[in-house]
């Protein structure tokens, strides 16, 4: 190779300009004796380079201009001025601050104008060829020219798919560089100058010139005649067409602007007509030999272009000139780093593309996994993908999803909604709509996509009815609510293209106008993206208004009719006034006691009320009893309901006769005796024929929880048969139980004042002296006066806004994951007295009964504060002599509170801690703040329940009954049970799907004696109902009657996204895991069904997805229910809310969703749903309320031992004890010695810094940020992010300072040259914070008193649960931790790489909650045993 030597330049030229070279150096040379002596030695230093040759004249006179530029603070209005309109600032001498700071305010110039969007405005026009004409043009290339505003796609370089041809990219453009006017009296520092072509600072240490060209390097024109570079010999013909342009490899490049700044290409600066050049070695196209033509500023480059993979990894680049299209293959040593960039993105865009092209369901974390583990493949100038590599190349990312989303067909679902490029797209701010590439060629889908469903003709019939109807509908409404455009990007802008089927049929195309759909071609992304934000987004801490829920009966309006009435036969009662008969003449049909019969709704619209009469009789008027039916419209099946089936409720009133509009028939539709077994059937799902007149019911609704139940079976007695009504019995029961009532008088027992009792009720439980009871916390106060916890502000009143620039941003002094709201646990007490007060009358007020109790203290209670109870037990109470008098009606329940002397071991390890609570063996006298021995009326469980009454004693439980329990646990039958969602199952567990392998090796190594199947569970069923016994493997499969109870989690975001019906959301729909998964309800029949999914799974689709599964259980028929659970009121210290589905076989329990144990944080306790507008909620009773404190970070986690970002280390020592009783609790009973999977993710050197400089506060984050330089470990250093824009909303700091870092915090388009990377404080996050709340949490630390967010599958601080750093590390929580937060023990085994056990951590259902649900089952389970009295059967729950 050539030795390089200074640009030189024809003789005549230098002896033109020589006497003004001269000129310009005596200039200098006069006003060096103004300037400082920094400036002059820097004059000085390249007037010596100059005259040894080592930089060229054009070099030199660039270098010293940028040098006086900086001196003198001034800017030629035609050399274009800084973006936000001001001049440096200098100080009275003339000097720069500081130069460390202006060298921390340096940018990264490569790396951002990579980012610059080639979307350019209309500038002078692209540049003619010299030969006036037209560059080649590549039938596999995209190009971008100089008039372009486009940048290429990628899609057609994929060898998995066909190639995508592009049209050419002539869109217009518009100018770019807004004017800007300039802000009046600022006296800070404003950003140093850009050069007014590449756009790069020019005080930036990165800014690099061109070197020069080597002494026998040729023009272009020179160059290209070379014979070197000769394809054919003399005798051969040359190209068929002389207007081809030649093609050439080019190597060793360099690619800069005049001024022989090197910059990128990619960057927007071709497509705003900056002349760009290039040198470099030229070689024939099919010559591999490393040397070539050396050539020297080649150009200007008028396109860029992409021709694909070269069969690998390597994207193939190439340049347009007016004279040759070159391919590029190696730069040289010094532009290397700017082309490593554009590379990056190149290849960053096909993970992308491919990843979701196979997982678009997959989340931001998920994509940040494929990401950070690819190996960028060798050549490439990188080594690794990080996330700060994702957000650097976002725009062109997003670009290449809307170009591949342009190509598919209209009905399939668009990538740009899908969870992951929604999180990226406004983590990065990207702007859609940008682009409008056109790919005419249909793209190829993946052939190893997910399995079509495996369905039975139930669930079949059920969706393919459903979704016909509702497509017919929308079609005959035109399609239903009108979508607007957000008529911003260019995409909406665009022009109808008049070619795909949508634009054929409109009517200016000379189509019918019917199908009123808009141009393919113009399909708004920022339309669909808002789409599918609106349907998922629920938050976390939403708290709704509580709507009043009307009985139906209330809000039925009848109208009268003129039908005949007349009795039939004599009254068979007569009670006072009222004689009651059997049958009446309605018209001319004969209506009895029984019969159904519909009623005239006032709204002719309204179908017909229809009720059972329960009763008939004629008091002044002929009156019936109606008991109400309710149709499947007025439930929460709404319209997928069957129109023929109604539902019973417990709902009746009396009316009279002439309401009647006729007689119906309405069939109770039993379960047969073989119900178990019919599962899969062929069977058609009608029951009956509709006739307008016939109906059938089986299950019993509550309006008010939503759940289907079986008819309670009430047989009246003989006597009570012409007026009895069940409904009313279970009304007057409920209403009997809601209210408190006492028995057993004492009558040994005198007061003047008072009358004792021995018992008391309320809410269905009994009550008796020497019985514990819950109340609310504020029943009581306790004698010993904590101070409150202080809300202080965690926010800082002097804080230096240039060093913490975006602390402003923490307006708000609340805290995500804080526990200062949760409410306090229940006050306990013992029942000393059950009285009631005397009336006047002396008799006593049996409505208003009052308990007189001791208090019970909790260690947090005493003087020993939070702290106390840290180290406590979390069940553990102290006795106290303090007593109070409280209402029965504030009594929330039974408590089992014992000494703990009279509990044997065994039984607190077993069954602890769900329903005991037990007192330790000292008391607590508030008075001297000590400890002491219990007196003896509260040490002897003998005397439990006598008190002063005649209550009958209860004594402590034996070990002989706990060991004869255990012993029958172990001789019966385990429940047969399979699991689709391992990894956090419910009970043990007979056979588990789970198609990840590493998931399914987790559950072996954890449950061996499980059968996993790791294979596509729609293959399984269809083996099955095929007939088969073992899968391919050979394992046994199980046959209909083996299982027991399903458990599972399908996943949904498959069809998130999707407001319409239409095809697309049918095909996507049926296909999903859930009509799989109601397809092995359906086909096994287990006597219990559990799906648990994310809480948003209520709301999909207006929650359409909820109701089709409710209605498929429901026409199997079990009785359902469903609800939302929060995780972190059950034991863990996380919010996790999850919607539950239960559902029990006919003649089984129907269970209940479990109480909330522990107190937690009432924000993330919303709970209740909201379907059609109206508001359900679950069976729970205590709300926010509980048993226990919150399990708080300090009890899950403050026990581990301190390990550092990317430990690997799978098994350490504890070194320590564990603290709290949790701690206690997770480690298990057996000692264990080995710490598991204490590992962490080991982050890039840019965000460890960034975890070293988020303070340990409470409530720290990113706003907490320095903005500073610091030395990375990898020997980089990061830089200062630029303030260079006025932000509209936020003004300036208390100093002045600017605040925006894009020209859209002024309100203007996003200028991509404003981007900046490698910044302690990320780029990103003050560029999009008003938009999305400031980003609040992200890059947080866990609080040591409050709670984690809802764990992910991946733990990343910019994630969607950014609040992932450890409190006092400089790390993110480890697996173990993880796993400690849903409430795994430690002794459970994950496996796989680290990802892999975050993602089963993150994916599983926190064991506690899991054993909260499975107890409810297992009381379905004992009540039926109990009643049949035959039998057991067992669980054995996993916790």
């Amino acid at each position: 190779m050539p030795t390089r030597t200074s640009l030189s330049l024809p003789e005549d030229v230098k002896e033109r300009y020589g006497a003004v070279f001269e000129c310009v150096k005596e200039k200098l040379r006069l006003l060096q004796e103004f300037l400082l002596a920094d400036t002059q030695d820097q004059l000085k230093i390249l007037e010596d380079k100059l005259k040894s040759s080592e930089l060229s004249t054009e070099v030199y006179t660039s270098e010293v201009k940028a040098v006086l530029k900086k001196a003198l603070g001034v800017v030629k209005e035609d050399e274009g001025v800084e973006q936000n309109g001001h001049s440096n600032s200098f100080s009275e001498n003339g000097s720069h601050k500081d130069d460390g700071e202006q060298e921390g305010a340096m940018d990264t110039r490569e790396e951002g104008d990579a980012m610059k969007s080639p979307s350019a405005p209309k500038g002078r026009g692209g540049r003619r060829s010299k030969a006036d004409s037209e560059p080649k043009k590549s039938p596999a290339s995209t190009r971008v020219t100089r008039n372009s505003g486009k940048q290429p796609t990628i899609l057609s370089m994929f060898s998995r798919v066909p190639k995508r041809k592009s049209d050419e990219l002539n869109g217009d453009v518009t100018n770019g560089d807004a004017e800007v006017k300039p802000e009046e009296d600022i006296t800070e520092e404003t950003p140093p100058p850009k050069c007014p072509d590449c756009r790069q600072y020019l005080d930036d240490s990165d800014l690099k010139f061109f070197q020069g060209d080597p002494d026998d390097a040729l023009d272009e024109p020179e160059m290209l005649t070379d014979e070197r570079l000769s394809i054919f010999d003399a005798n051969e013909d040359g190209f068929e067409s002389y207007e081809d342009l030649p093609q050439h490899k080019i190597t060793n490049f360099s690619v800069y602007d005049k001024r022989g700044h090197l910059c990128p290409f990619d960057s927007g600066l071709i497509e705003k007509n900056v002349e760009l050049y290039f040198s470099c070695a030229v070689k024939p196209i099919y010559d591999d030999n490393p040397c070539g033509v050396p050539a020297k500023k080649l150009g200007p480059i008028n396109a860029w272009w992409i021709t694909g993979f070269d069969g690998g990894e390597k994207a193939l680049i190439g340049f347009t000139t007016a004279f040759a299209d070159y391919i590029l293959m190696d730069p040289s040593e010094e532009y290397s780093p700017i082309f490593a960039l554009m590379q990056e993105k190149i290849y960053m865009s096909k993970i992308v593309v491919e990843f979701l092209q196979k997982n678009q369901d997959a989340t931001y974390e998920d994509l940040l996994n494929k990401i950070e583990t690819t190996v960028p493949p060798a050549g490439l100038n990188f080594n690794r993908f990080t996330e700060d590599t994702l957000l650097r190349h976002a725009q062109f990312v997003v670009e290449q999803m809307e170009s591949y989303d342009e190509a598919g067909d209209s009905d399939e679902q668009p990538i740009i909604i899908t969870p992951c490029m929604r999180d990226l797209i406004k983590l990065a701010g990207v702007t859609l709509g940008k682009r409008s590439i056109r790919h005419p060629t249909k793209i190829e889908k993946d052939s190893k996509g997910p399995t079509k469903a495996t369905t039975t003709k139930l669930v079949y019939q059920i969706f393919d009815t459903f979704f016909s109807d509702q497509i017919d509908q929308n079609n005959k409404d035109g399609g239903g609510v009108k979508r607007h455009r957000c008529g911003v990007c260019e995409v909406c802008q665009a022009p109808d293209c008049g070619k795909c089927p949508a634009c054929k049929d409109m009517i200016k195309f000379g189509g019918s106008g019917r199908s009123k759909q808009a141009c393919q071609k113009r399909r708004c992304p920022n339309l669909a993206v808002k789409e599918a934000e609106d349907d998922e987004n629920m938050d976390e801490e939403e708290v709704l208004p509580l709507k009043e829920t009307k009985k139906i009966s209330q809000a039925k309006k009848k109208k009268q009719t003129k039908n005949k009435i007349s009795w039939v036969g004599e009254p068979i009662k007569t009670d006072g006034r009222k004689a009651y008969y059997m049958k009446v003449r309605v018209e001319n049909e004969v209506v009895e006691v029984g019969d159904c019969v519909s009623v005239s709704p006032a709204d002719p619209s309204h179908p017909l009320y229809l009720a059972r009469i329960m009763a008939l009789w004629e008091d002044g008027e002929k009156m019936f009893h109606a008991h109400w039916f309710c149709r499947g419209t007025d439930t929460v099946l709404g319209e997928s309901s069957d129109p023929l089936e109604l539902f019973l409720v417990d709902e009746c009133e009396d009316m009279q006769l002439s309401f009647v509009h006729g007689k119906v028939n309405v069939l109770y539709k039993a379960p047969t005796e073989n119900w178990f077994m019919e599962g899969g059937m062929d069977d058609d799902i009608k029951v009956i024929e509709g006739d307008g007149e016939s109906f059938f019911y089986q299950l019993l609704y509550d309006g008010e929880c939503a759940r289907f139940e079986s008819p309670p079976k009430v047989t009246p007695s003989e006597d009570r048969k012409y007026k009895f009504c069940a409904s009313c019995v279970r009304n007057r029961e409920r209403e009997a139980q809601e209210l408190p009532n006492v028995y057993e008088p004492l009558e040994d027992e005198e007061s003047d004042s008072k009358v004792f009792y021995g018992l008391a009720t309320l809410k269905g439980e009994q009550h008796r002296v020497g019985d514990s009871v819950y109340l609310p916390p504020e029943a009581f106060n306790f004698a010993e006066k904590l101070a409150s916890p202080v809300k202080r502000s965690h926010r800082k009143d002097d804080v230096d806004e240039d060093l913490y620039p975006e602390y402003y941003r923490k307006s708000s002094d609340y805290i995500k994951g804080s526990n200062l709201d949760a409410p306090k646990p229940f006050r306990i007490g013992r029942i000393k007295e059950i009285f009631c007060n005397k009336r006047s009358d002396g008799k006593p007020d049996r409505m208003d009964p009052k308990l007189r109790l001791y208090k019970f203290y909790r260690p947090e209670n005493t003087h020993k504060g939070p702290k106390g109870a840290y180290h406590s037990d979390i069940n553990q109470l102290y006795w106290s002599d303090e007593e109070v008098t409280v209402n029965m009606a504030e009594v929330l329940g039974r408590c089992q509170v014992e000494y703990a002397e009279d509990l044997v071991e065994s039984f607190y390890l077993f069954f602890f801690p769900i329903s005991i609570i037990t007192i330790y063996v000292d008391a607590y006298n508030a008075k001297t703040k000590s400890f002491e021995d219990p007196p003896n009326h509260a040490r002897s469980a003998v005397h439990k329940g006598k008190g002063k009454g005649k209550g009958k004693g209860k004594t402590p439980l034996k070990l002989s009954v706990v060991q004869e329990w255990r012993n029958k646990r172990n001789t019966t039958t385990v429940a047969k049970f399979l699991d689709t969602s391992v990894c956090g199952g419910i009970s043990e567990t007979n056979w588990a799907i789970e198609m990840w392998d590493p998931a399914a090796q987790a559950f072996r190594l954890n449950n061996p004696g499980t059968t996993v199947f790791t294979e596509d569970c729609n293959v399984l069923l269809k083996l099955v109902m095929s007939g088969e016994k073992t899968n391919s493997l050979g394992q046994k499969l199980p046959q209909k009657g083996d299982v027991e109870m399903l458990c599972g989690g399908p996943p949904c975001q498959g069809f998130s996204g999707m407001n319409r019906f239409n095809s697309r959301t049918y095909s996507t729909f049926k296909n999903s895991l859930v009509v799989s998964y109601l397809s092995y309800c359906d086909y096994y029949r287990p006597k219990f069904f559990l799906l648990e999914n994310v809480r948003n799974f209520v709301s999909f689709k207006r929650s359409m997805v909820l109701k089709l599964t409710l209605r498929c259980l429901v026409c199997m028929g079990y009785q359902c229910t469903f609800g939302v659970l929060q995780a972190g009121q059950y034991g863990v210290a996380q919010t996790r809310r999850r919607a539950i589905i239960l559902a029990a076989a006919p003649g089984e329990k129907l269970p209940r969703f479990p109480e909330p144990l522990h107190v937690f944080a009432p924000r993330a306790c919303s709970l209740s749903v909201v379907v059609d507008e109206k508001r359900y909620v679950s069976n729970v009773t205590r709300g926010n309320g509980g048993i226990y404190r919150t399990i708080t970070v300090r009890d899950t986690m403050s026990d581990l031992p301190e390990i550092r970002n990317g430990a690997a280390y799978l098994e350490i020592s504890y070194n320590g004890e564990p603290q709290s009783w949790f701690q206690r609790h997770i480690r298990g009973s057996q000692y264990q010695p080995i710490l598991r999977d204490h590992i962490c993710k080991d982050m890039s050197a840019l965000v460890a810094a960034r975890m070293r400089h988020i303070p340990l506060a409470p409530g720290s984050d990113w706003r907490d940020l320095t903005n500073i330089e610091v030395r990375l470990r990898d020997g980089t250093t990061s830089k200062k992010l630029r303030y260079t824009h006025s932000d509209k909303k936020n003004g300036r700091s208390g100093t002045g300072a600017l605040r925006g870092v894009c020209s859209c915090a002024e309100g203007k388009p996003c200028d991509p040259a404003d981007r900046q990377f490698n910044t302690l404080i990320p780029w990103c996050l003050p560029h999009t914070g008003n938009r999305h709340n400031h980003w609040a949490g992200l890059y947080g630390r866990l609080e040591w008193d409050g709670f984690f967010s809802t764990t992910v599958t991946n733990p990343e601080p910019m994630g969607k649960q950014g609040r992932v750093l450890h409190p006092e590390q400089h790390r993110v929580v480890s697996v173990r931790e993880c796993a400690r937060s849903q409430g795994f023990p430690d002794t459970y085994r994950f496996f796989g790489n680290i990802l892999d056990k975050h993602r089963q951590v993150g994916n599983a259902v926190p064991p506690p909650l899991s054993k909260a649900i499975g107890l409810e089952v297992k009381k379905c389970v004992q009540e039926k045993m109990r009643e049949n009295a035959t039998g057991y059967f067992y669980f054995f729950f996993y916790y």
